[in-house]
């Protein structure tokens, strides 16, 4: 049985396979309440997880470009945080392509992890590449978003220690 589907109707129909898809994805990785947001928890301090993040990183050849430390902003600031770091890296041959695509990407490129303590220890969060391709609309573009997603769950799962 073949199904027609009026020319008019591809692109809804193409854009609700693609969704759906997409969310069966992240439901099966996303592990958080928020969408597109994925995360490990290390027993490790957040110390110790960024020294371990930083070595994944390193082996992979991928550049650091800077650490944040927010809860020192908040001392500065005469406030509190636990301790919380945002970790920017990326690779230009990886991120390029995507910046090609949309340049719109370049508000969440390149890639970043939060490391903070919670109550359970420490979590390591990233936004999923299959997100940020459904949030800049990036779907037609060939781009390595599965490779992406396993080389960064990887270097968050190397630096929790698991």
């Amino acid at each position: 049985m073949t199904l027609r589907i009026p020319a008019g109707h591809r692109a809804s129909l193409s854009a609700l396979l693609l969704t759906l898809t997409l969310g069966v994805a992240q439901a099966a990785t996303t592990e958080g309440p928020f969408p597109g947001i994925e995360h490990v928890t290390s027993q490790e301090s957040v110390n110790e997880v960024e020294a371990k993040l930083r070595k994944a990183l390193e082996s992979r050849g991928l550049t650091l470009f800077t650490v944040i430390d927010h809860a020192q902003g908040a001392v500065d600031a005469g406030q509190e945080l636990p301790p919380t770091l945002t970790v920017i890296f990326g690779n230009p041959k990886v991120d390029t392509p995507m910046l090609q695509c949309q340049g719109s990407a370049a508000l969440d490129l390149p890639q970043k992890m939060v490391i903070r303590k919670v109550d359970d220890g420490t979590r390591i969060e990233w936004n999923s590449p299959a997100y940020l391709a459904e949030r800049h609309g990036l779907q037609d573009c060939d781009l390595p978003l599965d490779d992406m997603a396993g080389v960064v769950g990887e270097m968050a799962h190397e630096a929790a220690g698991k």
